[in-house]
């Protein structure tokens, strides 16, 4: 990586003093926008925005509070990893990173549906439950 391009609201640098130093010390320059300007950061902005549209859609069709934002941002950055684009001419960019490698090694689930985990605790009953039910909230 030569250059480093973000905003001018500072996260970079409020997450570690060392930041700067450490760009330095690579050889990275670290270019910024001008504030309030988001039309600058055209592709991040649209991705951002794509992504969120989705984590809202994840979210509220499934009745899910916030507190479930990351996981919902994780899966849809999974699905859309997985999706054909125009940009690679109807390709996914995991088949353009993997080609070797199935996209979906398992079938796709519901994101917020019920699910149940298999328990493997050792001395149930014949009535004990066998299965812990859950929210399944994405993929590893």
């Amino acid at each position: 990586m030569k250059t480093l391009r973000s905003d001018n609201a500072k996260d970079y640098f409020a997450v570690a003093s060392s930041f700067q130093p450490f760009l330095d010390s690579h050889g990275i320059i670290h270019q910024t926008s001008y504030s309030n300007t988001p039309q600058q950061n055209g592709v991040a902005e649209c991705k951002n925005r794509h992504l969120l549209d989705i984590v809202r859609c994840l979210l509220f069709h499934m009745h899910l509070s916030k507190t479930f934002w990351g996981h919902a941002v994780l899966t849809a950055c999974f699905l859309i990893n997985r999706l054909p684009t125009s940009v690679l001419q109807g390709e996914t960019p995991f088949s353009i990173l993997h080609p070797n490698r199935r996209p979906f090694a398992l079938p796709l689930r519901v994101f917020g549906c019920v699910c149940f985990i298999h328990s493997l605790t050792p001395g149930l009953d014949k009535l004990a439950p066998y299965a812990t039910k859950c929210v399944f909230v994405g993929y590893s």
